[in-house]
């Protein structure tokens, strides 16, 4: 039975992504450098993250890659309080909440890596 997930983001600086994440999103970076594959864990709430090397490879966004997606949904509510919280953290918006035509609510912020990522509820469109 299925339980939990997480997302696992490569990132070219594990340290300057985690640092985006602690200081404008609101996570909690661990870091287990040493560890035979290194990665940081980020937490927040009951999210986790988990960031991993590129090995100097530059992030490709689902959308370039694909036309269109997101590279992580994040269920979640009170989203115009999160939303106002990442404004006045200076994380880009590139989609302000809204009702989609798949029934969610839900708005996006990009991350410093380039990935979009979405703050959403199901159901709860129009």
């Amino acid at each position: 039975m299925l339980i939990k997930s997480h997302c696992v983001f490569p990132a070219p600086n594990i340290i300057e992504t985690a640092r985006f994440y602690e200081q404008k999103m609101g996570f909690e970076a661990v870091h287990f450098l040493e560890a035979d594959e290194p990665h940081i864990y980020l937490y927040r709430d009951t999210t986790e993250i988990i960031l991993t090397r590129t090995n100097g490879q530059k992030v490709i966004p689902n959308r370039d890659l694909y036309g269109y997606g997101y590279d992580g949904y994040f269920i979640t509510k009170d989203q115009e309080e999160l939303q106002e919280e990442f404004i006045r953290s200076n994380v880009r918006i590139v989609r302000s909440l809204n009702h989609t035509d798949y029934l969610n609510k839900e708005f996006v912020v990009e991350d410093i890596d380039g990935r979009w990522l979405a703050f959403g509820m199901k159901g709860h469109g129009k």
